[in-house]
């Protein structure tokens, strides 16, 4: 079993979810500049799959993949996690970035938004770490699930979405316990770090803001930066669930 070095990723391979866009392709980024092999995993956003790509062989040789695959099939779950770690013949960090996030007033939930939301945040990165596990433990592997901080704290009319993401946050913990010592486990939570994009009010981005003791809106390299301490640095922590919400999660 080999560990992490605590200054490079060179030679390391990471697949992160839903890594085309925003968060993901800001932990691809970030990920990719300390050594790490990208396998950038999409499921429609091929465009932007494809021009990070590009950016990061330009860079580095062979240092980055594209793989689609819709993450509520297990079958295609299965196929995913094969191609990747025959890609380089390894795969030691597995980010469970991809999700679905919309509101869900009660009263008007329905069957497929249930399943919508727990598939894409709950349910396939079960699977997912399962279909990883071998390659993960051959190289003393780390995985990290993003959360919320509404895993903790309800967000109005997001039942659905906060209680997947409160599996996620104990799935966090049991894979921690059972996977232990060969592979670390842990996850970040982001508070307002950027604003959904079918929109929202200027009232209600303020109405959050003063919610925030540092009195300002996170960025996407924010939770890349936790995401790299927890692979690269943090070798004796698991299990763990970090906050970055400029301290909302203090109370509000």
């Amino acid at each position: 079993m080999t560990t992490s070095s605590s200054s490079s990723l060179t030679g390391q391979c990471a697949l992160i979810t839903g890594a085309a866009r925003r968060i993901g392709a800001a932990i691809a980024t970030t990920l990719h500049a300390a050594g790490a092999n990208i396998a950038i995993h999409y499921r429609s956003s091929s465009d932007d799959a494809e021009q990070l790509c590009a950016d990061f062989n330009k860079l580095r040789k062979n240092s980055a993949a594209v793989f689609k695959a819709d993450l509520q099939y297990p079958e295609q779950i299965e196929v995913l996690a094969e191609a990747v770690v025959g890609w380089h013949d390894r795969l030691d960090i597995l980010v469970n970035n991809a999700s679905t996030f919309y509101p869900t007033p009660l009263g008007s939930v329905t069957q497929q938004q249930w399943n919508d939301l727990l598939d894409s945040n709950l349910k396939a990165p079960l699977f997912l770490s399962q279909a990883a596990l071998p390659a993960l433990r051959k190289n003393g592997g780390n995985i990290v699930n993003i959360v919320d901080i509404h895993a903790v704290r309800p967000l109005r009319d997001h039942a659905v979405y906060g209680s997947a993401k409160a599996g996620l946050a104990m799935l966090t913990r049991s894979l921690a316990k059972d996977l232990a010592p060969q592979v670390r486990v842990n996850a970040v939570a982001p508070g307002a770090i950027m604003w959904p994009e079918d929109g929202m009010t200027e009232a209600t981005q303020q109405s959050i803001l003063e919610q925030i003791p540092l009195a300002r809106q996170g960025a996407a390299d924010d939770i890349a930066g936790a995401v790299l301490y927890l692979v690269r640095d943090a070798s004796y922590v698991t299990g763990q669930i970090l906050a970055v919400d400029g301290g909302r999660s203090l109370g509000w």
